[in-house]
């Protein structure tokens, strides 16, 4: 078969979910961010092992993706769409139970005129200038938003995962001026944001890229990618292997050609720069990553593998971002839909 494996460890996922409700203070309820397909891993999969950890809150992108997700996890869980209410979201939210997070006036006005009464949440603008209402409009608008019983009051940070960075103090008075004494339950940190500590931690925290195996938890490593071998040739020195004679042989030596290239997902400034692995033992990438295929020095093993991996508990998502010059959650939500994804635990 020509065809690589994505191996998704569920319970993993739910481990790394468990050890961030740790880090939470006590009485801080853990929500889930299940966005973009769960990071790419597939939300219906992970947030059902999730909701099986104990996660009630979920935490999605966009209505769509929030209609997908209640298909999965049923009745109950709640969902909360960061995106907002959005023109022709009325019916999926009424209709799936999701609990938009208001970012404007305009989206306020939109909800209250469509959907009144129905649960929602509001998003604060507390320095990122990115989503949510601005300090002097919200200074404005709170006393009609709050006669209403928002369920939320959020805002996100814009450097969390630099820990002195002198954003994070600055953002969280912003938050405390624009939210304190309200009585309605707030959420300031994602993943980067609990580890700031438990001023950051407010009512409810919002892990993410935590969850699955990313910088900045320590977590556990959640995926195995691996590459099936489908061919393998003697080179001898003086040829070179692949697009633009990128590597040149010094010795005779074995070469092996992966399935996987830039269309799956692994960026092409990977080329020459990162092992495969076979097992604990890491094999010298060569050449160029070309749209499908890799190539591999297996010279040194003692015997050809069926596949190599190159993303496995020796070298994770943020390994190949460093090497690529990008971030984990850019590996991780690239990865292609070529992949046949394999779960193990959990639910799967």
């Amino acid at each position: 078969m020509a065809q690589a494996t994505l191996s998704i460890d569920l319970d993993a996922i739910s481990a790394n979910w468990r050890a961030l409700d740790r880090l939470s203070a006590a009485g801080v309820q853990t929500a889930a961010v299940v966005k973009a397909d769960a990071y790419g891993l597939g939300a219906a999969r992970v947030g059902r092992a999730l909701a099986e950890a104990g996660a009630r809150r979920f935490f999605v992108a966009m209505t769509e993706e929030g209609a997908a997700l209640r298909q999965s996890l049923g009745p109950g869980p709640q969902i909360n769409v960061l995106g907002g209410h959005m023109a022709g979201d009325a019916d999926m939210i009424r209709d799936l139970d999701l609990t938009p997070m208001l970012n404007s006036l305009q989206q306020v006005t939109r909800h209250f005129e469509s959907l009144s009464g129905h649960p929602f949440g509001i998003q604060l603008d507390s320095g990122m200038n990115r989503l949510g209402i601005e300090p002097a409009e919200w200074q404005a608008i709170a006393p009609i938003v709050l006669a209403a019983k928002p369920e939320m009051l959020m805002s996100h940070l814009a450097c969390a995962d630099e820990a002195d960075h002198a954003m994070n103090p600055l953002q969280l008075a912003n938050f405390h001026a624009m939210t304190d004494g309200l009585g309605i339950p707030r959420s300031l940190a994602a993943t980067g944001g609990i580890l700031l500590g438990p001023a950051y931690h407010f009512d409810l925290t919002r892990p993410g890229i935590g969850l699955y195996g990313g910088r900045p938890f320590a977590g556990q490593s959640v995926l195995r990618l691996s590459l099936p071998v489908i061919q393998t040739r003697r080179v001898e020195p003086g040829e070179t292997v692949g697009y633009a004679c990128a590597w040149t042989a010094t010795r005779p030596s074995v070469v092996a050609t992966v399935a996987a290239g830039y269309a799956d997902g692994l960026p092409r400034s990977l080329s020459g720069r990162t092992p495969l692995w076979d097992g604990e033992q890491p094999v010298p990438m060569i050449g160029r990553v070309s749209m499908d295929l890799i190539t591999a020095d297996v010279t040194d093993l003692a015997e050809v593998p069926r596949s190599l991996d190159i993303l496995c508990p020796a070298q994770g998502v943020d390994d190949l971002a460093d090497i690529a010059g990008t971030i984990g959650y850019e590996i991780l939500t690239a990865l292609g839909p070529r992949y046949a994804r394999r779960y193990s635990g959990g639910q799967a």
